[in-house]
């Protein structure tokens, strides 16, 4: 992958952390700024940190991986495009209203499994790791940001297109991929 491409990708990645900010937006009333930065801390952690997990883990197997890499990458990216539409169609449970530090560690979990996925496929693309966790975790850090004022003031934007607009880059990335 090519740095346009990381970028694609840390946007892509980062629709997660944009919405469940967003909720948080919509609910919280004291502490916005500590709260909206604690949010986005962990979230940029989290989904910098997971694909360094993956990415080393995926040193123990690749020798078996490496001939069918092109296509595991256009699996994954296409698959997880499809989640995020499909996903956009249902509701959504209300999100509770937490910061806590057990909250703000399973938020972080739970958004970054897809930054997971993706370091494999930084892997197999011979992505450099470095840059891309620094460019995936500060861009969820900004769009989780970004989601928290913006769930806070405005209340009304559709995150249904969101993260169909997150599945459309992941499907472009995973169809990229197979072409070039």
């Amino acid at each position: 992958m090519n740095l346009a491409d990381i970028l694609i990708l840390s946007i892509a990645l980062g629709m997660d952390c944009l919405l469940v900010s967003f909720s948080q937006g919509l609910i919280f009333k004291k502490n916005k700024r500590l709260n909206s930065f604690m949010l986005a801390v962990t979230m940029g952690l989290f989904q910098g940190g997971m694909p360094c997990i993956s990415y080393t883990f995926t040193d123990f197997v690749d020798h078996f991986i490496q001939p069918f890499g092109k296509w595991l990458v256009f699996l994954i990216f296409m698959c997880l495009g499809l989640k995020f539409i499909i996903e956009a169609f249902f509701e959504k449970e209300d999100e509770l209203c937490c910061i806590g530090w057990k909250c703000l560690l399973w938020m972080g979990f739970a958004t970054s499994i897809d930054a997971f996925a993706a370091g494999v496929s930084l892997k197999l693309t011979s992505t450099p790791l470095i840059l891309s966790a620094w460019i995936i975790g500060l861009g969820s850090f900004l769009m989780s940001g970004f989601g928290f004022w913006v769930g806070y003031f405005f209340k009304k934007l559709p995150a249904k297109y969101l993260e169909i607009f997150g599945g459309l880059i992941l499907i472009f990335l995973a169809v990229k991929g197979i072409i070039v």
